[in-house]
């Protein structure tokens, strides 16, 4: 059941960072409770992000249903929410309150800005915290406007991720010490973590303020995307000596230039040499020429093909639950061997489950 099989959380409905943080916990093994409000209509919606958690209801607004669920939060691990700062607090559900009622509490606060500092009480979504930390304006093609990654480095990296290891760090403090603490997750802060490489390079001038002009941003001709002759794309990131030597072997370039690795003066002119050598044949050619060398050459594959790749399918790492296909769970443990149960949740499905379990009244769940 995971190595997390004896924690129990409960998480407070929401959108985004936090169902995905859940789901990462509810992987590990974790009891992950997820709360809803009564009158949310059937399923929980986020489907993938929902699998191997639990749905209760609760009216956070009745006075009945709030002893009950003090109760309930009396004999967890952790919580956490996603609610703007104060939200919580309004709705007599706050962290002075809970951890006087469980002194051992571990509370989690998942936000864009923060609990505190100059935007902590407005609105934003992935691409204005990313924006502030120097990640959008370091994505994208020389001279063209920063490019979206999707919603991976705010949300997924900077704000699900952070927030799960510092719930499961607060965790290990409570299990010691008897301690609870609140976790204040903020995915400024977490994606301003994430380029922390970045940082270092800029401050030693090894980095470039001009987008697609640096070693790891697609401006050097040995790390970048070239599109084939069928219009699909190969990936080339061959940044050692000993790779970039086999790779110019393979595609029998003799050309001298090519021999001045890290001369960025030279990067754009050698890019246009490989993008004619690479429009020349498929995808599908240069995958097989390079296939089981070290030039660290790939294809760039859709979901569909990536779920049929011969090294995805080796490890398993998509999986099928209920008819959806799926990332699988991630890491892997060598004795805790973690599974998924299930996809979505009906509203209140596991109220009476969960009533029994805790010694609950269920009447005042809804």
């Amino acid at each position: 059941m995971g190595p997390l099989k004896d924690i129990t959380i409960l998480e407070f409905a929401g959108i985004g960072p936090g169902p995905f943080c859940g789901m990462l916990l509810a992987d590990l093994g974790a009891e992950v409770i997820k709360i809803n409000r009564p009158e949310s209509k059937g399923t929980s919606g986020e489907l993938i992000t929902d699998r191997s958690k639990k749905l209760i209801t609760f009216n956070l607004k009745n006075k009945d249903s709030l002893k009950q669920l003090y109760k309930l939060i009396q004999q967890v691990d952790g919580i956490f929410e996603g609610y703007r700062p104060g939200v919580m607090e309004k709705l007599q559900l706050g962290p002075d309150k809970l951890l006087q009622i469980n002194p051992g509490l571990v509370y989690g606060r998942m936000t864009g800005w923060g609990q505190y500092g100059t935007k902590s009480k407005i609105a934003g979504h992935d691409i204005n915290y990313i924006s502030l930390t120097g990640v959008l304006n370091s994505i994208g093609e020389k001279d063209e406007k920063p490019s979206i990654p999707l919603n991976l480095v705010g949300d997924y990296g900077g704000g699900a991720m952070m927030l799960a290891v510092g719930l499961l760090s607060a965790l290990l403090h409570s299990k010691k010490t008897g301690e609870g603490q609140v976790v204040d997750a903020a995915m400024t802060d977490g994606s301003a973590l994430l380029m922390s490489l970045f940082f270092a390079f800029d401050h030693s001038d090894f980095w470039s303020a001009s987008r697609g002009s640096n070693l790891l941003d697609g401006g050097a001709h040995f790390y970048s995307t070239y599109e084939c002759s069928d219009g699909k794309y190969i990936a080339v990131g061959c940044i050692e000596e000993k790779f970039y030597k086999i790779f110019l072997e393979k595609l029998k370039i003799k050309d001298e230039e090519f021999n001045y690795q890290f001369n960025k003066d030279l990067w754009p002119q050698l890019k246009k040499k490989l993008e004619k050598i690479f429009i020349s044949n498929t995808r599908d050619h240069w995958e097989d020429l390079f296939e089981g060398t070290d030039a660290c050459v790939t294809p760039v594959l859709d979901f569909k093909e990536s779920v049929q790749h011969s090294q995805n399918k080796s490890r398993s790492t998509f999986i099928e639950v209920d008819g959806v296909i799926q990332p699988n769970v991630s890491p892997r443990f060598s004795k805790t061997v973690s599974n998924i149960q299930h996809n979505s949740l009906t509203n209140g499905e596991h109220n009476e489950s969960i009533a029994k379990k805790f010694n609950l009244n269920p009447k005042f769940f809804d």
